[in-house]
């Protein structure tokens, strides 16, 4: 019968019938439906097996999803905001321009306030898409991506040595007194 028909086993006679797609052979189970006894789940989350009726484990379940590592890093959150506005503000001038389009084809008089929106959105979406590429500069200029010397990331980094260096010469400092004083934490000698 070609492609068309779908061979399904009846449970009782094991002989195959050809059904039409899209509709069930007589008799046949329907698959949203559990049964009970058929291999499906049965009362208090356990299978049974058809022809023992003994109960048996729940099969292991697939995750719906694997988790994978990103292959490039998130974006800040500055720059992350200003593409979003910026996929927005052009997806807006987009649609204007299709609809001007189609008024001047329709000949409708929402044509020419049509074009002159969608010229006006077409210079805010060449601001938009500059400013991403601006916050972004920005962003790597303040956090250190960037190694040049005019870098506010670098002199913010020499700050943080320093204020670590210090530290760690006091901390020698009061470690050696503390040794000094025969390891009881004092500071002058008990006489």
């Amino acid at each position: 019968m070609g492609t068309a028909g779908r061979r399904e086993q009846v449970a009782d006679s094991g002989t195959a019938q050809l059904t039409a797609p899209g509709r069930m052979a007589p008799g046949a189970p329907d698959r949203d439906i559990p049964e009970a006894g058929a291999g499906r789940w049965g009362a208090g989350g356990r299978t049974y097996t058809a022809d023992r009726g003994e109960a048996a484990e729940p099969p292991l379940c697939r995750p719906l999803w694997v988790e994978e590592p990103a292959r490039r890093r998130r974006m800040p959150d500055p720059v992350r905001e200003a593409a979003v506005r910026a996929v927005l503000v052009i997806a807006v001038t987009l649609i204007q321009a299709v609809v001007a389009f189609l008024c001047t084809l329709a000949g409708s008089w929402l044509a020419f306030p049509m074009v002159i929106s969608s010229v006006a959105s077409t210079i805010a979406a060449t601001w938009a898409a500059l400013d991403v590429w601006v916050t972004r500069q920005v962003w790597n200029q303040r956090h250190g991506v960037v190694s040049a010397p005019s870098s506010t990331a670098r002199a913010l980094r020499r700050e943080r040595r320093r204020a670590r260096r210090e530290q760690r010469t006091t901390e020698r400092a009061e470690e050696r007194i503390r040794r000094r004083g025969g390891g009881t934490g004092r500071l002058s000698h008990p006489w």
